[in-house]
């Protein structure tokens, strides 16, 4: 179970930073009407990757947690936790404003601000499930 957790683990920092270095930074790049159509497609898209990678994380550690509840365990889950909470409360709204906001390098520069959050916590939880090797 611990390679699946890692293999997950390492799709989702790479995931997270792609979108921290490339894609969301890209945004700016974008005249508001372009990003409007492009957007709905590339939500739709990523969320094919992101979803199953972030449930199946969820998942994998919540039983982590149940089989070996140690401090690894209880970070790594806290941290989960924190993502979903900086996705669905923080990400989640951005997205959804792109629709009204013809400033998209704002709108760029805030999606790329509360995804760093994320970037940082994947990338915590990474390496704290490398500690099991």
């Amino acid at each position: 179970m611990q390679i699946s957790i890692l293999l997950i683990d390492f799709g989702l920092v790479v995931l997270a930073w792609m979108v921290q270095l490339i894609v969301y930074p890209g945004f700016a790049f974008y005249a508001p009407s372009d990003l409007k159509r492009w957007h709905g497609l590339y939500t739709k898209r990523i969320s094919l990757l992101v979803m199953p990678l972030m449930l199946a994380q969820l998942l994998l550690h919540g039983m982590l947690l149940l089989w070996q509840p140690d401090v690894v365990s209880i970070v790594s889950i806290a941290l989960i936790a924190g993502i979903w909470g900086s996705t669905f409360m923080q990400a989640v709204p951005l997205h959804n404003q792109i629709a009204d906001n013809p400033d998209t390098e704002t709108i760029a520069r805030m999606l790329t601000n509360a995804n760093l959050v994320r970037s940082i916590g994947w990338t915590m939880v990474f390496l704290l499930t490398l500690s099991y090797f």
